[in-house]
Order: C-alpha cells, then sequence, then structure tokens
C-alpha cells in the first residue's frame, strides 16, 4: 500500500533525515493522483518503467505491481534503502542509487543499461512514469529523446512552467527547444493541475501531469534527432531575433553556410523569429540538411 503523508513522515524520522530540497524531495502524498498517473498509462504488464526520484517507494509500488519491471533511480541512499526495505516483496524492481544525469548532457550509463535489458526481456515498451524531480525535468526528457532507446510513453508529474513549454505553440513565451523535440516526436497533453498540498513539504510552485506518447510516424520523419536539436539551438539561439542573425552568428565560423538556401526550401522566412517556426518546419530544414 503507497504511503500516506504520516507513514512517510515516520519513515523518515525513523531514518533520521528530513526532505532535501536541493534534490527536490516534495513527496507526492495524494494517492487518487498517484493512481490517475499509473492508470493513464495503461499498463498491460510487459512494460519496463524507469521512475526518477523513487523516494520511499510508494508510486514504485503501484509500477510494480502493473509493469514487467521498474528501474528506480534515487539519489538520495537513506530513501533507497528505505524503499528497498519497505518493497522488499517485489523481484521485478531495479533499484539504481545515483544522480540519473552524470552531466547535463548525459544520462547515467548503468540506469540505460538497466533499461536496456530489461526491454529485451520483456519485448515491451519502455515507459518513464515519474514524479519527476524538477531541476532534472527538461535535461532528462531532451536526452532520452535523443538517445537510442526513445520511450514509447512518458507519464510525469512535473513544475507547470516545463509542463507549458511541453506544450507551447509557435509564437508563445513559452515554446522552445522542449515544446519542438516533444511536438516533432510525439503527442503531448496534459492530464491535470495538481494542487500544492497533493505534496509533502508543499512546493512553493504549481505542479502539472503530462502525458507523452510518441508517434512512430513522426518520429521516423526525423533523418537525424541531434542534428534537429542543432537547428533548433542555431534558430533559437538568441530569442527574438531574426532567423538569418542567428544563423548569422551561430556559424560564423563555418566556410560554407548552406542554411540560407535551405531556408527557401523549407519555406521558412529567414527574416521570421526561430519561435514563430512550427516543430514540422524545424523537421524538415534538419532533413535537408541532413541529405546534403
Amino acid at each position: 500500500m503507497p504511503h500516506t503523508k504520516q507513514q512517510i513522515q515516520q519513515l523518515l524520522r525513523a531514518a533520521d533525515v528530513s526532505p532535501r530540497h536541493r534534490w527536490g524531495q516534495n513527496f507526492l502524498v495524494d494517492l487518487n493522483l498517484m493512481r490517475l498517473l499509473v492508470r493513464t498509462a495503461g499498463l498491460k504488464g510487459d512494460e519496463t518503467v524507469l521512475e526518477i526520484g523513487c523516494g520511499t517507494g510508494s508510486l514504485t509500488e503501484l509500477l510494480a505491481e502493473a509493469a514487467g519491471a521498474v528501474v528506480a533511480v534515487e539519489i538520495d541512499r537513506f530513501l533507497i534503502n528505505i524503499a528497498k526495505s519497505e518493497l522488499a516483496q517485489f523481484d521485478n524492481i531495479t533499484f539504481v542509487e545515483g544522480d540519473v544525469l552524470t552531466s547535463k548532457s548525459i544520462i547515467n550509463h548503468h540506469v540505460l543499461d538497466c533499461i536496456t535489458c530489461s526491454c529485451k526481456r520483456l519485448r515491451g515498451p519502455f515507459y518513464l512514469i515519474a514524479n519527476l524531480p524538477y531541476q532534472a525535468a527538461s535535461p532528462l526528457i531532451v536526452n532520452l529523446l535523443l538517445g537510442t532507446n526513445i520511450p514509447d510513453a512518458m507519464f510525469v508529474t512535473i513544475q507547470t512552467e516545463v509542463a507549458e513549454r511541453m506544450t507551447a505553440e509557435p509564437g508563445r513565451k513559452a515554446y522552445g527547444m522542449l515544446s519542438i523535440l516533444m511536438q516533432s516526436t510525439g503527442d503531448v497533453t496534459k492530464i491535470r493541475d495538481l494542487p500544492a498540498q497533493a505534496f509533502w513539504p508543499s512546493p512553493r510552485v504549481q505542479s502539472t501531469m503530462v502525458a507523452w506518447r510518441r508517434d512512430d510516424k513522426k518520429y521516423r520523419f526525423i533523418a537525424d534527432m541531434k542534428l534537429l536539436k542543432r537547428v533548433v539551438d542555431l534558430l533559437l539561439g538568441h530569442r527574438r531575433k531574426k532567423i538569418r542573425n542567428c544563423i548569422s552568428d551561430g556559424l560564423k565560423n563555418t566556410d560554407q553556410n548552406p542554411i540560407p538556401q535551405l531556408l527557401l526550401e523549407a519555406d521558412i522566412d529567414p527574416d521570421a523569429r526561430g519561435e514563430t517556426v512550427s516543430p514540422k518546419k524545424f523537421v524538415q530544414l534538419a532533413n535537408l540538411w541532413a541529405r546534403l
């Protein structure tokens, strides 16, 4: 049975520890919302699920009951020891102690190895389902999308500001790298907003549950994900600056700059601003560049 707020407090007191703000330790304590996240994922029993920040194991338990395997990552050695003790009866959980990101652009290789082995064994899909620590959310998702084992779906609780970046349309202030990569590879939907009291300690920011489901037709259309990211970086290098100026600044040391001609082929106005270009247009431009 997932832990209530009082049970989590008791477990932490017994271990003589308290939530650490620097690691974004705000525990989701609303059991109905936890169940909503798992129910939305529609687990069938052959999935490999990655959970980041397993805490004392409340969500981990629900995932272990419904999925084929869970890779539960926790940076706090006190919390992961609590989770291991509380969930000792499950044989389909692999606990990984450490940071899921070894740097801002590299996912922990041991985590990736665990996912790969489990997916080969179960022959099922790979999901990210987690109450994500706020500081890890964006870099983790970007790196998963750029990796060789892209998730089939993601169901996450995140800061509302990050959720807005995921779903933002071109021209909106929140539109950027996260919007483009997620929308060009799948479909993003908001599940629901969460009240601060759904967490302990209550965060000072708003939270939202979001679902992303990979669209294989969209994903297969992308010739090179890393090149797509480079194009997005290039055109959004200076917000509110014309695309032609972003290109000039970003490729000033390049002898031959192919982008101006490619912009014409992709029907992108070089005098427009990068934040007005749709995800589909970014993909078209990156694909043209990949063919050179």
